[in-house]
């Protein structure tokens, strides 16, 4: 008996031991995985940011910001947006919900709703207060985004200890970004007040470093000359200082350098003219790297998200334009202020301790007008004679003067008890309205709900429609414009289109568990919110329709 008794003894000391040791290696392992996380996740988006802005002015970037970025990390340079339209609204909740506004339904920045019969904002919300202010503005918050962010779902994970907090000078890059459980989100309040503000769906007072900062006179800081960081005669990446394809500000007879802001703020509704200048940028930074140490992000190894939009690029391009000097000096400074930022997390959180991607809401058209004037087919169109011409061919073809209740966003929508009420058929009242407005000037397609519901696209512009259709929230009838044609003001930019000029926006990676490189693989959009929720070992935002860009994770 003993020879057995012995050899069980035996058996069952090395099975422990083994146990032990798998215990220990596994435990390990999973420290290992942990250890994988940063303690911050950084999320830029640069408002209007066409991709060539990269490639154009790369060669007077300095070397620790878009160039550090770009050399040290990953670059995506075929990344597009796979829907339309390209808003701000719907690309700062595409960017982190990793879907289209298909299925996250912020189609536009506003947009009629059919139920209430008015139009909505895409971040409004009465039933919240302001909190830093009395005005209106500060009512926001992020219930009309239906879906998770990647910000959400790494809170969920982290049982609500990992910190989210949105900056941005406009609420709504701000507010959706950040997503449903925030720790809070905050955006810019100029004309009179000069102030950081949010609303009651955070909390229900303004936190001292905040309060600080509002009292610090950073915003008045800023309301001075605005001159190029550099000679203006070095700015040959941009056109002439001087043309006739430019807005400017009320009080200035020319769109030209220099800028005396404090004496133009006058007629320019206060501080909001900091919205739309380099400077906006700048005080956006300085109040980033303030949240980074008033909510002590990235201090511990439960990974935060700072969600940071810079919106004074998007300012600067709908003024002045894609093509213009000050276009570029803005995005030379930002270069200064994103360097500022790095500098600072790493001092701040550590190098190698935290991730940041970088991206735009969508890119911009040339000036049509400069398009028209070097002979590339560009154009102007009329909503209201659109809207007017197509309600006249309605009362005619159907007798009825009211069967169009909203005409917005690209977008007719149809009276519907109406068409019921009189007793004609849907389907044959938008196709009459496609039939006519596929004959106006300037129109390039039209496509009925039915279409849009009933039959799948995988290619062209179509798919991108689809992309951007929500069934509850769109409209019975979708236009799309020639190229380079907008319903716009001569002077300055705009985007929306499903063309590449506001398709094609930066896509960069840096940081912790990002390899160094890039791809002319084509990236979506959609693909940004799975990449991080990978990296982070998180579920994926609920809604989310992209996919995880593996190429620029780093292997384990």
């Amino acid at each position: 008996m003993k020879p057995l008794f012995y050899v069980f003894v035996f058996s069952l000391f090395f099975s422990c031991k083994a146990q032990t040791n798998l215990t220990s290696q596994t435990v390990t392992q999973t420290d290992v995985e942990l250890n994988t996380r940063p303690k911050l996740v950084v999320g830029i988006v640069v408002d209007q940011m066409r991709y060539d802005y990269l490639t154009r002015f790369y060669n007077k970037f300095g070397e620790g910001g878009f160039k550090k970025l770009i050399n040290q990390g990953f670059n995506c340079k075929n990344n597009h947006y796979n829907y339309v339209p390209t808003y701000t609204g719907p690309g700062h909740a595409s960017v982190y919900t990793g879907t289209t506004p298909k299925y996250h339904g912020i189609i536009a920045n506003n947009w009629y709703d059919k139920e209430i019969k008015e139009s909505v904002y895409c971040a409004g919300d009465d039933t919240v207060n302001p909190i830093g202010t009395e005005d209106a503005a500060g009512q926001m918050s992020p219930k009309r985004m239906m879906t998770t962010s990647f910000a959400d779902e790494n809170r969920l994970f982290t049982q609500m200890r990992g910190k989210t907090i949105g900056v941005s000078m406009k609420d709504r890059g701000a507010v959706l970004p950040a997503g449903h459980t925030a720790n809070a989100a905050y955006w810019f309040h100029g004309m009179d007040e000069g102030n950081w503000i949010t609303s009651s769906f955070y909390m229900n007072e303004l936190p001292k470093w905040v309060n600080d900062f509002n009292a610090s006179g950073a915003a008045d800081s800023y309301l001075k000359t605005w001159n190029t960081l550099y000679d203006i005669d070095t700015y040959t990446e941009s056109g002439s200082d001087l043309n006739n394809f430019e807005g400017g500000f009320k009080g200035k007879e020319t769109a030209t350098f220099p800028y005396d802001l404090k004496a133009l703020s006058k007629d320019n509704k206060g501080y909001d003219i900091l919205k739309a200048t380099a400077y906006g940028n700048a005080l956006t930074t300085d109040f980033a790297i303030a949240a980074i140490d008033g909510e002590q992000l990235g201090q511990d190894e439960i990974t935060d998200v700072l969600a940071l939009s810079y919106s004074s690029t998007d300012y600067v391009g709908h003024n002045f334009g894609v093509n213009s000097k000050e276009i570029q000096d803005t995005y030379l400074r930002l270069d200064k202020d994103i360097e500022r930022l790095i500098n600072t997390l790493d001092e701040k959180v550590g190098k190698g301790e935290y991730t940041l991607f970088l991206t735009s809401d969508h890119g911009a058209v040339d000036v049509p007008s400069y398009l028209q004037s070097v002979n590339i087919p560009a154009g102007y169109i009329n909503s209201r004679d659109l809207r007017k011409n197509i309600s006249e061919f309605a009362a005619k073809k159907f007798g009825a003067s009211d069967l169009i209740e909203n005409g917005s966003n690209n977008q007719i929508f149809l009276n519907r008890e109406r068409i019921a009420l009189l007793g004609l058929d849907l389907e044959a009242v938008q196709k009459a309205l496609v039939d006519e407005l596929i004959t106006y000037k300037n129109i390039d397609k039209v496509y009925t709900a039915t279409t849009m519901q009933n039959t799948g696209f995988s290619t062209g512009i179509e798919e991108l429609l689809q992309n951007g259709y929500n069934q509850k929230r769109s409209g019975d009838i979708v236009i799309v414009y020639e190229p380079a044609v907008i319903s716009y003001s001569r002077t300055g930019s705009t985007h929306g289109s499903g063309l590449n000029y506001d398709t094609h926006v930066p896509l960069l990676f840096y940081g912790k568990g990002i390899k160094q490189g890039s791809t002319l693989k084509k990236t979506r959009i959609t693909d940004i919110a799975p990449t991080m929720s990978a990296l982070l070992g998180t579920s994926f935002p609920n809604g989310a329709t992209g996919v995880p860009l593996e190429f620029v994770i780093e292997e384990e």
